[in-house]
């Protein structure tokens, strides 16, 4: 069954809502029981990886927001494409490390898939070593 444009937009809307709101368990809600979820990384970045549950998406939030300085994160939405089942959102994020204090700005990309007004699919894509880097005290 082919997901509308319209349901993808909104599902996406309200992933964005949720996730400036910081509300996990919200976020977690809109995603499907079984989920192709990837967010590259490392070792020292404990919230990257790979994720199959809807259970496991509310955790990786949980476990990254604490590792940013609160208040000192900005997220520049620069694009937000829709094409049927398929969003793609370009964005700039940036944030500070607690753990160094470091700032790191980095251009990310977000594919989410939407079926059945649920989200199944979600990749990000963002400059993986930079992010890592900040996090190195040296």
């Amino acid at each position: 069954m082919a997901t509308d444009t319209q349901t993808s937009r909104t599902v996406a809307e309200n992933f964005l809502q949720r996730l400036g709101e910081q509300d996990p368990d919200g976020i977690q809600e809109l995603f499907a029981e079984e989920i192709d979820w990837y967010v590259p990384g490392s070792d020292t970045l404990p919230w990257t990886g790979r994720r199959t549950r809807r259970e496991e998406v509310a955790p990786y939030f949980t476990t990254m927001w604490p590792h940013f300085a609160s208040g000192r994160s900005k997220v520049v939405l620069e694009r937000f494409i829709v094409d049927g089942a398929d969003v793609v959102l370009l964005a700039v994020f940036t944030h500070t490390a607690v753990a160094s204090g470091k700032e790191f700005t980095t251009p990310a990309a977000m594919h989410l898939t939407v079926e059945g007004g649920r989200i199944v699919r979600m990749h990000l894509y963002e400059d993986t070593l930079a992010v890592a880097e900040a996090f190195d005290a040296g």
